[in-house]
């Protein structure tokens, strides 16, 4: 699948495009995205992508469903550490001269290589494409990324030349749960801007969430909001201590009132939950970071 070409002393991969597809077990998911990424279905040129599935499954992972199913796949392990060192574990074995991430339950459109292709003559070193989340809406709780837009920059369906994302260091591995998407993209549009490709499209199906596991997640997901909110803080209108809290106060309790309109008691109660139990530890993490930051200038 991969043509090299010789340029003066150097030999130059003809890979435009480097797809890096996270993956932790979840098997089946991975091969409808497989599917719909493989070389006849994507209207891109085969000689001109290639794809990376970089696993941090540890119980059981996917190495011999691709090694028989998607021998065109390159699967390396990935480095337990959570997704985004797992993302730039995966970038470093591209070869292409762009990278287009997406996540391993997304299900790409046709034409998404394409598209992204035949953008790439703007002057942004960085695209997003759109993300469409499909199935029940009916169903309580359910979670989903959705960019109809742009403006979001969501890991589940971008690309980025990759000298720019080796040049900022790819996405920070501080992040345990979220954030190193919007993280990457502040720090890209501090050098360049991103563009929107509608046309660049995938779909997310749906998921049906687990009310107890979301609570637990709460603590991990309040210590990445605090190290974005402070690492980005020129960002918000009031960035005082109290003025970042505030912010999340507002969003979540915003949020969990939408949910009530929308009849959905389930994801409303997550999101007052968030507010009751996460935006305090918010808070406390905040305050952490302002402390150790204060103490490491006395140093």
């Amino acid at each position: 699948m991969q043509r090299k070409y010789l340029i003066g002393d150097q030999i130059m991969s003809s890979i435009l495009f480097s797809v890096i597809i996270p993956t932790c077990n979840r098997n089946d998911t991975l091969a409808k995205c497989l599917d719909l990424i493989a070389p006849g279905i994507q209207t891109f040129s085969a000689e001109e992508y290639e794809v990376i599935v970089t696993d941090d499954g540890q119980t059981t992972t996917a190495q011999e469903m691709i090694h028989k199913q998607y021998p065109w796949v390159k699967w390396v392990a990935g480095p337990c550490k959570g997704a985004a060192a797992n993302r730039n574990s995966g970038a470093k074995y591209a070869v292409g001269k762009w990278l287009v991430f997406t996540d391993d339950d997304c299900l790409p459109q046709p034409n998404w290589l394409q598209s992204y292709a035949e953008a790439i003559t703007s002057s942004s070193l960085a695209l997003e494409g759109s993300i469409y989340p499909t199935g029940d809406f009916s169903q309580d709780p359910i979670d989903a990324p959705e960019n109809i837009d742009g403006g979001c920059f969501w890991s589940a369906n971008i690309a980025i030349l990759r000298s720019l994302f080796e040049e900022i260091g790819g996405f920070d591995i501080n992040y345990i749960t979220m954030c190193e998407d919007s993280d990457l993209r502040e720090r890209i549009l501090s050098l360049t801007t991103i563009a929107f490709i509608p046309e660049a499209r995938v779909d997310h199906p749906l998921r049906l969430v687990n009310i107890a596991d979301e609570i637990k997640r709460i603590p991990k997901r309040a210590i990445d909001l605090a190290y974005y909110m402070t690492k980005h803080k020129q960002n918000y209108v009031r960035n005082s201590l109290i003025g970042l809290v505030y912010f999340q106060f507002v969003h979540y309790l915003k949020w969990g009132l939408k949910e009530l309109q929308n009849n959905k008691p389930k994801m409303a109660s997550m999101c007052f939950a968030t507010l009751i139990i996460g935006v305090p530890l918010i808070f406390s993490n905040l305050m952490l970071i302002k402390l150790r930051d204060f103490s490491d200038s006395k140093a």
